[in-house]
């Protein structure tokens, strides 16, 4: 059934305001997004730092029984999985990307006769992991715009506790690494045990590059030993790592909502463009229309 003028054009209307809103929207998120990609970029190298001082540390103090969430278990039989994703949508597949690999992820922890433990950072991957029926044991909520050191702490806190307690034998952070506005890749790393704990490509290498002349490698001396320092770097170690995550996750985010707007924004225009092309047909049919029935009174007059 033709749709009349009228019609045609209230779609234009309603399709116009949504086009609105998109611009808006997209504009908000590239304003955020700049100011996230400052605050990777701060935190990257401190980051680094920390990462490769506990695992030098951990090597050259090797087995600590006195820092108990060092110590490595004999046979992994439970595996925690932290999803980090967004607490709202309208932002492409950035949240479906990051459940999809940690179900994934799982689903190979399974087969391999491990039991998996779900922990999810933003409101959308505690959703969707509860529509599967992977009830998460704990789900942060309320900060994935802006996160904060805060929010890293309870999180590392909640699964240093796991760790110890002995509810998990290992640990897998998923989030989405920032890599340029347009480019970001789901990243999957092991977090615990330290000694299993993956290193980052952005982490500057201790290996020398290949026919470069090796050089004397300094050996640290810990004051006043290995353990305490340990003791005390392990847990800052943690917070960083899910710190960086949070930040890369959130600038992915905001991101990936700028590029699906973009997109949105002009898929409403084509598609105001083809109303409006509709709305001239309609016009034209009626004004047609019009003149068919003057001629055809004119014409019984007579």
């Amino acid at each position: 059934m033709p749709q009349s003028q009228r019609d045609v054009r209230n779609r234009i209307s309603a399709v116009r305001n949504i086009e609105k809103i998109t611009r808006a929207m997209a504009m908000v998120a590239a304003a955020r997004v700049r100011r996230a990609e400052q605050r990777i970029e701060a935190l990257r190298p401190y980051a680094n730092a920390i990462r490769r001082m506990a695992r030098q540390a951990a090597a050259e103090a090797g087995s600590v029984p006195s820092v108990p969430i060092l110590q490595e278990r004999d046979e992994v039989r439970t595996v925690g999985l932290l999803l980090i994703a967004g607490d709202r949508g309208l932002a492409g597949a950035f949240n479906s990307n990051i459940v999809r690999a940690g179900v994934a992820a799982g689903s190979e922890h399974t087969a391999a006769g491990r039991r998996v433990v779900y922990l999810a950072a933003g409101r959308r991957v505690a959703s969707s992991l509860i529509f599967r029926r992977l009830d998460p044991t704990e789900s942060f909520i309320g900060f994935t715009d802006r996160p904060g050191y805060a929010d890293a702490r309870r999180i590392a806190e909640r699964l240093m506790a796991a760790y110890l307690d002995g509810e998990v034998d290992q640990v897998e952070v998923f989030y989405s690494g920032f890599v340029s506005v347009i480019t970001q890749v789901v990243r999957r790393e092991t977090l615990l045990p330290l000694q299993r704990a993956t290193v980052l490509e952005s982490e500057p290498s201790e290996e020398p590059p290949v026919g470069a002349t090796p050089q004397r490698r300094v050996i640290p001396e810990y004051e006043p030993d290995p353990a305490a320092v340990l003791r005390r770097l392990v847990p800052d170690y943690v917070e960083i790592s899910i710190y960086r995550a949070l930040l890369e996750s959130s600038a992915s985010e905001h991101g990936a909502r700028m590029t699906a707007m973009r997109h949105a924004s002009d898929n409403a225009g084509e598609l105001i463009q083809d109303l409006t092309l509709q709305m001239n047909r309609a016009r034209q049919a009626e004004i047609t229309q019009e003149i068919m029935e003057v001629v055809a009174g004119a014409e019984g007059l007579r």
